[in-house]
């Protein structure tokens, strides 16, 4: 046997110490529930040329040396698997044929070292979500065009290679250097770690997205949602230019001919009476974050918009297609495999929305999607997999009887006494 996957099964308890002493070339465990740590064993495996491990839930936490000797990889993807350890604890440039390394939402410390990132053959390096310190290499391999170290503790100016290539570096501690007349690029002051964009000067009250869609659209709910068609590549971030809210994404959809990441059906959508706000929608293989930036501090209604495109609902093997993933708001998870499908009763082409009161106290406010290994990879089409959204917005709950009050602009409180009556009080309360 040279390939093992069992990917997205109901597997608890530890990998077994045997597989170790398998002849294997292609291995992979993603979106299960096993625990830490990963088996020592696994360092038996010299062979392999892709090893993919995943979204490892409890038990202690693994090192990296397991893999010092597996150096024929091509793809290396230990992603959200509890492990603690600095890159210095593996001698990258041996790794002559590694193309991918995803090694984010872990907790690896220490500095990046310079000797990883001038691998020939790197093409994709993912190291976000994890507690990098330091400042970045001065150099990247000629390959090397997608690097995300987004939500990381990373400090210094941002390289000059970083204009040629696609480099997410959301929240971290990034500034201009002054000396050199060196700005961050467009957008990323917003996004660091302390947010310094309209911090404790609130310049708007609200925001709605159409995600995916190139025009502006006005929704039922009196709300203009904003066109958000850019390009979001495999480690990007994109911030509109008010700015009033910004897009991040990482991941790249492993497998796929085109890996587009917008999704686009003329199919006419059930349960609501928004059915251009579903046309288009944004999907992500990995991490996607939507963000408000200058928001009035209160209690939010964060609305999110879904629906499922291309699992029918006649029965056929393409029918068997599950997206699941995680949904956070604020920073707490809200929805643990999240399916889409099955929560319109199993039907594809119908609206789902999520509602949730979350406090902005920062000006600042984050929707996160995140994608845990769960559901299937190949239905569809290769690379079909990972969180998807049609739409979203989040606007300020209005002062309540049964309710604490928020905090409102001059412009909200004008608007909402305006338009009193006992009527619009009703049904308002904390919910």
């Amino acid at each position: 046997m040279k390939t093992l996957w069992a990917s997205d099964n109901d597997f608890t308890g530890q990998i077994p110490d045997y597989i170790g002493t398998w002849n294997l070339t292609d291995l992979r465990f993603q979106g299960n529930s096993f625990q830490g740590p990963l088996p020592a064993t696994l360092s038996n495996l010299i062979q392999l040329t892709s090893l993919r491990i995943g979204d490892i839930v409890n038990g202690s936490s693994s090192s990296l040396a397991f893999i010092s000797n597996m150096t024929s990889l091509n793809t290396l993807v230990l992603r959200n698997c509890r492990i603690s350890d600095t890159l210095l604890s593996v001698n990258f440039s041996k790794f002559t044929s590694l193309n991918l390394l995803d090694l984010s939402f872990n907790n690896i410390t220490g500095q990046v070292p310079q000797t990883l990132l001038n691998l020939n053959s790197l093409g994709f390096l993912f190291l976000g979500n994890n507690s990098l310190s330091g400042s970045l290499p001065s150099s990247v391999g000629s390959m090397l065009k997608n690097l995300d170290f987004s939500y990381n503790q990373l400090t210094g100016s941002v390289p000059s290679w970083a204009r040629n290539s696609q480099l997410n570096l959301v929240a971290n501690n990034f500034g201009a250097d002054i000396s050199s007349n060196s700005a961050l690029p467009t957008g990323l002051d917003c996004l660091q770690r302390n947010t310094p964009c309209f911090l404790g000067s609130p310049k708007s009250s609200s925001f709605a997205v159409d995600c995916g869609s190139d025009r502006p659209i006005s929704g039922s709910d009196n709300s203009l949602y904003e066109p958000d068609a850019v390009t979001l590549g495999a480690a990007s971030y994109y911030v509109t230019g008010e700015p009033t809210w910004g897009a991040s994404n990482v991941g790249r959809f492993m497998d796929a001919s085109n890996g587009s990441s917008i999704i686009y059906s003329s199919h006419q959508f059930l349960n609501t009476l928004d059915t251009e706000l579903f046309r288009n929608a944004r999907m992500s293989p990995s991490s996607l974050r939507y963000y408000g930036i200058g928001l009035e501090n209160g209690n939010y209604t964060v609305t999110l918009q879904f629906a499922e495109f291309a699992f029918p609902d006649a029965q056929s093997w393409k029918s068997r297609g599950r997206r699941v993933f995680d949904i956070y708001v604020q920073g707490e998870r809200k929805e643990q495999n999240f399916d889409i499908r099955k929560v319109a009763g199993g039907k594809s082409y119908t609206a789902v929305r999520k509602q949730y009161t979350v406090p902005v106290t920062k000006n600042f406010l984050e929707i996160h999607l995140f994608w845990a290994g769960k559901g299937t990879c190949c239905i569809p089409d290769q690379g079909y997999y990972g969180p998807a959204i049609s739409a979203l917005s989040a606007t300020p709950k209005l002062y309540s009887i049964v309710g604490r009050p928020n905090v409102l602009s001059y412009g909200e409180l004008r608007s909402a006494t305006d338009n009193f009556s006992p009527n619009n009080l009703l049904g308002q309360g904390e919910s």
